[in-house]
């Protein structure tokens, strides 16, 4: 592969890039998503290759990244709005240039930000059409680095260490089109009034140009005194996902749940690849690092963080925990999609279909081994807690198991009634919730009587979160779920809305549910609906929901019986994000 001549590292999609085309993708921004960009540590140090494709897809991987400011001698800022065909972030604002360096020895050289220069220089050509002499190697002056998280959608994120860099140069520019929607020169006293107009008109900035203006962009204008100075300090960013830029803000400023998650979310995650790449060319690796890679918010593994920080003092084997629990609940995952013969979980084929059934079962109980090594080898947790931490998750796994075995069982019988279903709930699911609030309380030093409200606020946090897991599988669309909608009706699986459903009198609305339910592939995606229009006429779903606001209020008045303070504050924010899920 190559730009204009010059070559550059790729690794072969084979079917991915065509999956891609045929979804309605550039063919020319599909062939550079084969590009080896740098996967690097928290501490930017390279630890592997891979493709854009792979480094982009679901949650992201960690890699690096450059954004160039480009003055012109006028001391004008260029901004460019990037093409609307670009696979991520499509016709939006950022800064000059964004990329990243590729996996090559000459574009990974890190001193003097060498290789991030290089390859700023071969962006510039190939997305303006500078000519490489008008940006010498020599004119760049590296500013600083930050790290950050940004998800476009379900499918795309961008997750990078950027070094940024600026340049003053008079440049001729011949725009590439299929880069570059339109550009714009702005300068420092025009700057603030163009992206409020910018805005106005309805059209967005980058999150990693938002992060640019906060840390470095008073600085990097020309003549500016602190220019030529630059910032050791890698700046951690969290989530700069354009709902987190609109999520909730308390009164006084400070960012809400998805803020708490973005921030630990990082450090969990690190935890966790450590964990499982011990030989990151091995099947049996890639197998148990399939879902992980996916994405998620990772809601269980930073749960216990966010409730120590509420009730007691932070511990930093809070993330040794939550990478364990993680890597757990990751495991039940994978057994559950061979059980359940789910072929999709996140979007992604399930590691039983990207893989074979021996291999994911393989995986998931080495998953399961390397949870519980990552508590015994943390050095941060103290042996006083390590066995009641033991006992408490090796009692999740357990109630995890039995709660699974009960749902499976439902599938054959023509009766459950609603107590059996909560029972089974609150095994398979409400259990870990249960766990990170006893954990995290646990770990902070809080007091007996606190441990148990959190626990107790753990166990209604999770039943809440199920019965609402089991309502957006009706009540959101394919594309949302990243499997079919009603998947969980088609399968048979007893819900409590089928449950309702079930228990009134023989009518027609009834039997739409159960010419449907269970039939597996059979069932149209017609008949799908029908049934879940049935589910709705029956009062089957407000039933659901109902239950579920009544766990959403019992974890309220556990939170209501706590020293108030802004982490518990948080922790309501959690709380509603449950329901929040649908509207």
């Amino acid at each position: 592969m190559s730009h204009d001549g010059e070559v550059v590292p790729v690794i072969d999609l084979g079917a991915q890039a065509q999956s891609l085309i045929v979804a309605g993708h550039d063919e020319s921004q599909t062939a550079m998503m084969a590009e080896a960009v740098i996967l690097v540590d928290d501490e930017d140090r390279v630890i592997g290759a891979e493709s854009k494709l792979e480094a982009h897809r679901g949650g992201g991987k960690l890699h690096r990244a450059f954004s160039v400011l480009l003055y012109d001698m006028e001391g004008r800022l260029l901004l460019q709005r990037r093409a609307l065909n670009k696979i991520t972030f499509p016709g939006i604002w950022a800064n000059s240039c964004c990329s990243h360096p590729l996996y090559t020895t000459d574009e990974m050289e890190l001193d003097g930000d060498l290789g991030v220069i290089r390859a700023a220089i071969r962006k510039l050509e190939q997305e303006l059409g500078i000519p490489t002499s008008q940006v010498p190697i020599s004119s760049f002056e590296s500013v600083g680095r930050f790290q950050y998280l940004a998800r476009m959608n379900d499918d795309w994120a961008e997750w990078e260490l950027d070094h940024v860099i600026v340049i003053q140069s008079e440049v001729d520019l011949n725009i590439n089109a299929n880069e570059v929607h339109e550009i714009a020169w702005v300068g420092k006293d025009e700057f603030s009034d163009w992206c409020a107009a910018t805005r106005n008109r309805g059209e967005k900035f980058a999150p990693w140009f938002g992060g640019i203006c906060e840390l470095f962009i008073d600085k990097c204008w020309p003549n500016s005194n602190s220019r030529g100075v630059y910032d050791s300090c890698i700046h951690q960013l969290g989530d700069l996902s354009p709902e987190q830029a609109s999520s909730k803000m308390d009164s006084s400023g400070s960012g809400g749940i998805l803020a708490a998650l973005g921030q630990h979310r990082t450090e969990v995650e690190a935890r966790i690849v450590a964990a499982l790449n011990q030989d990151d060319e091995s099947v049996l690796n890639q197998a148990m690092m399939h879902l992980i890679e996916s994405g998620g918010k990772r809601l269980r593994a930073t749960i216990p963080v966010i409730v120590a920080e509420a009730v007691g003092s932070f511990n930093p084997g809070l993330y040794d925990v939550g990478a364990a629990i993680e890597i757990i609940h990751n495991f039940t995952l994978v057994h559950d999609d061979i059980m359940d013969e789910d072929e999709v979980r996140r979007g992604r084929p399930a590691v039983h279909i990207a893989y074979d059934r021996a291999t994911a079962i393989n995986a998931g109980d080495a998953m399961l081994a390397v949870g519980f090594e990552v508590l015994a080898k943390s050095h941060d947790i103290e042996q006083s807690y390590l066995q009641e931490l033991v006992l408490t998750i090796s009692s999740m796994v357990r109630r995890v198991a039995e709660g699974q075995q009960r749902d499976i069982g439902f599938e054959s019988r023509d009766e459950v009634s609603e107590g059996e279903y909560l029972e089974m709930i609150e095994g398979k699911t409400a259990v870990m919730f249960e766990t990170c609030g006893r954990v995290g309380a646990l770990l902070s030093g809080a007091s007996p009587e606190i441990v148990e409200i959190m626990t107790n606020w753990g166990l209604a946090v999770g039943m809440c979160f199920q019965l609402m897991d089991d309502l957006i599988d009706v009540c959101s669309d394919s594309a949302t779920l990243g499997k079919p909608s009603g998947s969980d009706l088609a399968q048979g699986k007893r819900t409590l809305m089928v449950i309702h459903a079930l228990s009134q009198e023989d009518q027609p609305t009834k039997q739409a549910i159960l010419a449907a339910l269970g039939k597996g592939e059979e069932a149209s995606i017609e008949s799908i609906g029908a049934a879940i229009a049935a589910l709705d006429e029956l009062g089957s779903i407000a039933h659901a929901r109902a239950l579920a606001e009544s766990y959403h209020a019992k974890a309220h008045a556990y939170l209501d019986s706590l020293e108030q303070n802004p982490g518990v504050d948080t922790l309501r924010e959690l709380t509603d994000f449950q329901l929040s899920r649908i509207s």
